[in-house]
Formats: structure tokens, C-alpha cells, sequence
């Protein structure tokens, strides 16, 4: 009894064959089989299971939400309240929610079902899902490679059908890396769609909620139910959620262009540019418009990304300082020590790097020179990228340079690490939506993702152009 979409189980909750509680009943022994992924830091077990029978009392009165049915888990950065939330810190260790974000509650109101929260990198910080205080998480095509990062459990947890889908954030490809390694499908929509309210927060204007899953269909209606306005995040857009059609038949030419310096990078793997270049030449045969694109800045994507995303963690990191909340040295002995040691203490390695980093490119000598530049910078790649959208429909390219390392290969040199987010850091720089989708098999016997970009707010013809895609697969 292994579902990949939520119509399946819809069709056996409505013929009577299959309950809600029966359902969580079976992620809960799945869970139970495959601890040792560490994907999951907390399992709701008993409480899911009463959310679950509310359910099924609802389908049996024909009141349930479009959720029912869907059992997930989120990522531990994302705010339910009452129950633990760490971002995988030691700094958080105890803490609990005082309030759900917005996201979780716009799901819980369609009736999911939550049935835990996700080992993590800290504070989103990784592209490996090593640097967690609760231990590494183990990819489940391959139990001694990564499975990507910073939402490592939440692509686990999918992918292992552990439950059916779930919540991750993307600061620079948290989503659509690890969702390439493990075979499943990872969106980012853009930038102030879905409220961040409740989100933890690492790079205020990159960060961004998002679902995974193994359907299009599926993270399209997590997606429209998640999105829209909210009084608690002014950044968001008001512009109106279009609902995507999977239904029409009829699929018109779309123009796309394909990231010629990704494909000739020497950093590419062989087989995945061959996968590309194979998907290409059938796009063509299928009547699209397929041309090579350029990208001038592919140089200059990581280094402003990482300027810009460390300085914004270093202002947001501020707050955890060993007197508000979370953790407090016991060896503290006046207020500077208590901030000094606590810090030190309560922050793993790789946060402690990302917020140094964010500290020195703000200070006053050098605040011109980094962060100033690498916000003109960011312009001129927004500038390009939204002229690449005048002329095509969606951006195509490999999500990852290659498939899942093995774990604890990268940690020795963190900039080898960082480049592994050299293709998909573009949408969040760009505030564009993008999607990973799993359709590529290495003859090293792991998945790798496609990655589709498109113009912002063009979630609907992003989402239905995928779903096209991976029917064709």
C-alpha cells in the first residue's frame, strides 16, 4: 500500500477500502521501519492519529476539506504551534511554537494531517543535510549518500513514502536539490506568493515555502492553497492565484530556452548533460521551440548569492542570543559571556561560518565594496533573466551539477558545498518560480531532476507544463 498521489488515496477513502486512520496507521509503521534514515526528529503519532479519525468523520458527513486524505510533515523551521520547533539548533533546543504559520494553517483548514517535523540543515544552512544538531539524514535510494539540503527530511520523507508529502524552504535550491537527489518533485514558487510568516528566517528576501511530493498535481493544489495574501507578510503579492488545469488535452508549442553555460560546464556530469540534451531534442520533435540561452552572470550567481544571504542571516541570527529564548550557557557568568558563550555553544560550525561571513561583509569598511555590489549585482541578473522571459516561456537546465555525494565528502571544504547550488540559486535571486522534477536516472542507480524556471507569478503554466513533462517520461 504505497500512494504516490492524493487521487489514489481519495478513490479508496471514498469506496470504503481505506480510512484516514489506517493511512497514518501505515506511514507510522513505515516511519517505524526506516528510523534510521533520521528523517524525521518527531513523530505526532498518537496525535495524528486522533487529527485522522476527525477526518474520516468528516469524509462520512461530506464536510472534509481538499486535504483529506493527505497526511505530511514539515520541515523543522516551519512554526505549528504548540509543538517543538529547532530548525535543527541546539540555540532552539526546548523550544515551542507559540502560534502555526500561515502556510500550515491555510493547510490544516483543508484537513492534512500532520504527522511530524523534519531533521533539517541548521537554520536551512547546507546543501547536504549534515549539518543538523539531531545528526545527518541518510538518502533512501542510497543509504550512504546525502540526501540534499537545507530540507534533506522533508525529500526523505517523501521519497521513502514515509507520508505523502511535504513542507520544505528554499533560500537558494533547498528544495529543488534535495529533490533531485531523491527522486521526487521539489517547487519554489516565487517570491511572495506563499507567507512567510512562521517561517524561521534565514535570507529574508530569498527565502520561500514549498511543497514536495511525487506529483505535479499535488504540489499544484498544496500550492493554491497555501498562496495569497496575508495581513502578517507585507511582501507578499496580491495578484490572484490562478488555478492550474490538468485536465486539458490540448498542449500548445511553448518557447524554452536551455542554459547553454550550464550544459558546457566541466562541472556537469556527463550522463545528466546527455539526459538534457536527449529531453531537448524531443521537446523539438514534439513541436516546441527549444534554443540555447545565455548566461552571462553564471559565474557571479553563487558568490552574490552567498553575499547577500549571510548578511541577511547575520542581521536575522541576532535574535538568538541566550536571553530571549532557547539556549543559555551554564557556564555564563555576566550579560557579555552569556551572549558570547551561548552563540558559540548553540551554533554549529557551518552557522557560525554564514554569520561571520554576514558580519564582515556588512561592516562599515567593507560594506561597499560586498553587499553593495552584490546588490547591483543582483539587478543586472534579474535584468537578464527577465529579458530571457520575454522571448521564452520557461528556462530549462539540470537541477544539480550531479546526482547525491557521499556523506561527509563535501564537509571538509565548505566552497565545494556551496556550488553545488550553482544552478539554483537563479530563481532565488530572481524571486522567479522553479521546479525540480525527477526524471533522470544515473547509471549509478540515483535520480536526478530536470529544473524548469519561469517568469514571476507564472506558477500556473510553470506547474501545467511539468506535469506535461512528467507524464511524458
Amino acid at each position: 500500500m504505497e500512494f504516490t498521489t492524493l487521487d489514489e488515496i481519495k478513490i479508496e477513502l471514498n469506496n470504503g477500502s481505506l480510512s484516514c486512520e489506517k493511512l497514518v496507521q501505515h506511514y507510522l509503521q513505515n516511519i517505524n521501519a526506516r528510523k534510521n534514515l533520521n528523517a524525521f526528529i518527531e513523530v505526532y503519532d498518537k496525535e495524528a492519529i486522533a487529527r485522522a479519525q476527525q477526518v474520516d468523520q468528516k469524509i462520512q458527513n461530506k464536510t472534509a476539506g481538499r486535504l483529506a486524505g493527505m497526511v505530511i510533515g514539515l520541515k523543522d523551521n516551519l512554526c505549528f504551534k504548540d509543538h517543538g520547533l529547532t530548525a535543527s539548533s541546539k540555540i532552539l533546543n526546548d523550544f515551542e511554537s507559540l502560534f502555526s504559520g500561515t502556510a500550515v494553517e491555510r493547510l490544516l483548514k483543508e484537513d492534512a494531517i500532520i504527522i511530524g517535523r523534519l531533521n533539517c540543515d541548521e537554520f536551512a544552512m547546507g546543501s547536504s543535510n549534515e549539518f543538523s544538531t539531531y545528526g545527518p539524514v541518510l538518502n533512501p535510494v542510497n543509504e550512504t549518500k546525502v540526501p540534499g539540503g537545507s530540507s534533506g527530511g522533508s525529500a526523505t520523507a517523501v521519497a521513502a513514502n514515509l507520508c505523502l508529502a511535504t513542507l520544505g524552504s528554499d533560500t537558494g535550491g533547498s528544495i529543488r536539490q534535495p529533490a533531485s537527489f531523491c527522486g521526487v518533485v521539489g517547487f519554489k514558487p516565487s517570491y511572495g506568493r506563499i507567507s512567510r510568516h512562521g517561517l524561521i528566517a534565514y535570507g529574508s528576501s530569498f527565502d520561500q515555502i514549498g511543497p514536495f511530493s511525487h506529483s505535479v498535481k499535488d504540489t499544484a493544489l498544496m500550492y493554491e492553497i497555501m498562496a495569497g495574501a496575508d495581513e502578517f507578510d507585507s511582501t507578499l503579492s496580491r495578484k490572484k492565484i490562478e488555478t492550474s488545469n490538468f485536465d486539458s488535452s490540448v498542449s500548445t508549442p511553448k518557447k524554452i530556452g536551455y542554459l547553454k553555460e550550464c550544459l558546457d560546464s566541466d562541472k556537469l556530469d556527463p550522463e545528466i548533460r546527455q539526459e538534457v540534451n536527449t529531453l531537448i531534442e524531443k521537446l523539438k520533435s514534439e513541436g516546441h521551440t527549444v534554443e540555447p540561452v545565455s548566461s552571462p552572470y553564471l559565474d557571479y550567481l553563487v558568490p552574490v548569492y552567498y553575499v547577500l544571504t549571510t548578511a541577511e542571516a547575520s542581521s536575522n541570527l541576532a535574535r538568538y542570543d541566550g536571553v530571549h529564548y532557547g539556549y543559555r550557557s551554564p557556564n555564563a557568568t555576566d550579560l557579555e559571556s552569556t551572549y558570547k558563550l551561548s552563540r558559540t555553544e548553540g551554533f554549529g560550525n557551518e552557522v557560525k561560518r554564514r554569520i561571520v561571513l554576514g558580519t564582515f561583509v556588512l561592516s562599515s569598511g567593507y560594506y561597499d565594496a560586498y553587499y553593495t555590489q552584490a546588490q547591483k549585482a543582483r539587478r543586472l541578473i534579474q535584468d537578464q533573466t527577465n529579458e530571457v522571459f520575454q522571448k521564452f516561456d520557461f528556462i530549462l537546465s539540470p537541477t544539480t551539477p550531479g546526482t547525491a555525494f557521499d556523506i561527509g565528502r563535501e564537509k571538509t571544504d565548505p566552497t565545494v558545498m556551496y556550488l553545488e547550488d550553482i544552478f539554483t540559486v537563479q530563481a532565488n535571486i530572481c524571486g522567479i518560480p522553479a521546479i525540480s522534477l525527477p526524471i533522470g536516472q544515473h547509471s549509478n542507480g540515483m535520480p536526478f531532476g530536470i529544473q524548469l524556471m519561469a517568469a514571476k507569478f507564472a506558477e500556473k503554466e510553470l506547474l501545467e507544463f511539468s506535469d506535461e513533462l512528467m507524464n511524458k517520461a
